[in-house]
């Protein structure tokens, strides 16, 4: 779990720097993603310890949400991206999706693998 968590914050600041140039690099805010990101592979780090582990994963599943929380919203204006309508910043709603999609993956496979370590501890 800590390597796939280091792996996702790597999309995540990948993402977060395809977005600033690709928006210009006008607004820092477009970097969010890769703040989050940035965050992710110092938990996945910390969480390689097995004394560690439970709690940065459960920090990483609890920031997954609040990154999907925040970035729901490109979910929302998607379809008017993809139909080609004019929207204000078609950046944003690109990579607020993108970030929205792989948060939910994370999380969908963190609970997984919280479910599966509470079943091997019997």
């Amino acid at each position: 779990m800590a390597r796939m968590t280091i792996g996702f914050g790597a999309v995540l600041v990948a993402l977060g720097i395809i977005g600033f140039v690709g928006s210009g690099a006008d607004s820092v805010t477009a970097l969010i993603p890769s703040f989050f990101g940035v965050v992710f592979v110092v938990l996945g780090t910390v969480g390689r310890s097995d004394d560690r582990r439970a709690l940065t994963m459960h920090i990483a599943a609890f920031l997954a949400l609040v990154g999907i929380a925040g970035s729901i919203t490109g979910l929302v204006d998607l379809p008017d991206l993809l139909a080609g309508n004019d929207l204000e910043r078609p950046w944003a709603v690109a990579v607020q999706s993108i970030m929205a999609v792989v948060l939910v993956i994370y999380l969908v496979l963190a609970v997984r693998s919280f479910i599966a370590a509470r079943r091997a501890r019997g």
